[in-house]
């Protein structure tokens, strides 16, 4: 096992201190070979451990420190420059090239090995959704998702920036008065604040979530706004109940092992009116939800914003059914973090 990282030649070598950026798998296997002093958290509170690992914050780090950054999701460049920007003596390294050099040791993050066995096993279908996705901005997110996704190294993304606030509300989606908003995946609220903010003339909005806990949040975050309809339900392919961990925050999703159980329904049965924008951010249960919109896409031709990053599959899989179901719909694609999370498809309806 390596305790430390080593430096220099020759003479006796210098050992620096190891830290890592990232709670995940991939600092868990990092771990098994190398000795990790600390993992960095701007949110650390004293004496904080995780996974039998020491949680501090960056500003705890100390000047000849070497850091192994294992952010993958979110904000990996960033998390890097601020290291830099507090300790301009760090050494940091990502774990993409640490795993290159020790391929044996270090196996690929999950999501890159779930895109690889995805593009071998559907290839056809990944041609067909380049093909369909005619918009040149698109076209080159695809393209850079696509190669972080296979590869896992951080530099593709690198010029991406982290814009949560902008997620679902792409320019080239425009918003008119009257808007019957559905939110699937409400959370705590904060997509429909930011779709009223956006759109302050809108007629209805329902936001379906199923976590007691977030309804409760979105409830006292939308405390006094108009003609919301808030439903204690998550969205499915039809009705029943099913497991729900919902223990994660906004990434609260069914399992069959889940701790808790909780009522579905499908947007169909729940909602009579006409709607004009869907909004799907489901923990890769998407699929299932849209089969349960199926008439009101049909009927309706509303506009859609979909998350297909949950799963390697859905990039393709979500477009073949809506277009499937209508093929009047122009594709877009946009990616608003740094790492392999929040990457939207937008379905715009084609006026005839």
């Amino acid at each position: 096992m390596v305790t430390r990282c080593e430096g220099g030649r020759g003479k006796a070598r210098k050992k620096h201190p190891l830290f890592a950026i990232g709670k995940n798998e991939e600092t868990i296997k990092l771990a098994k070979y190398f000795t990790i002093e600390a993992i960095l958290d701007d949110g650390a509170l004293g004496r904080e451990k995780w996974n039998g690992m020491k949680v501090i914050r960056p500003s705890e780090l100390p000047d000849d420190a070497v850091v192994i950054n294992c952010s993958s999701s979110i904000a990996p460049t960033s998390a890097a420059k601020r290291i830099l920007y507090l300790r301009p003596k760090a050494k940091i390294h990502n774990y993409f090239n640490l795993r290159e050099k020790h391929p044996r040791k270090l196996p690929n993050p999950r999501f890159v090995e779930e895109m690889k066995k995805d593009f071998k096993k559907n290839l056809t279908e990944w041609r067909w959704l380049k093909n369909i996705i005619k918009e040149r901005k698109s076209k080159k997110t695809l393209a850079d998702v696509c190669k972080f996704r296979l590869t896992g190294d951080p530099d593709v993304l690198s010029h991406y920036k982290v814009q949560l606030r902008e997620q679902y509300f792409d320019r080239g989606l425009p918003l008119s008065n009257g808007e019957a908003f559905v939110d699937c995946g409400g959370f705590d609220g904060d997509t429909t604040e930011e779709f009223i903010r956006r759109c302050p003339k809108y007629g209805q909005v329902w936001m379906f979530e199923p976590s007691k806990e977030n309804l409760e949040k979105a409830k006292s975050r939308l405390k006094g706004v108009r003609d919301i309809h808030f439903i204690s339900k998550g969205v499915a392919d039809r009705e029943g109940v099913l497991g729900f961990n919902s223990g994660n925050g906004s990434a609260s999703a069914f399992s069959e092992t889940g701790n808790t159980s909780i009522a579905v329904t499908t947007i169909d049965k729940e909602i009579q009116e006409p709607v004009s924008f869907i909004k799907m951010d489901l923990e890769g249960w998407e699929m299932k939800a849209l089969s349960g919109a199926r008439s009101h896409i049909i009927s309706d031709h509303p506009k859609l914003a979909i998350a297909v990053y949950h799963r390697a599959e859905d990039f393709w899989k979500i477009p073949r059914f809506i277009l499937g179901l209508r093929s009047d719909y122009q594709v877009l694609l946009r990616h608003y973090t740094e790492g392999w999370s929040e990457t939207v498809m937008y379905f715009i309806p084609i006026k005839k």
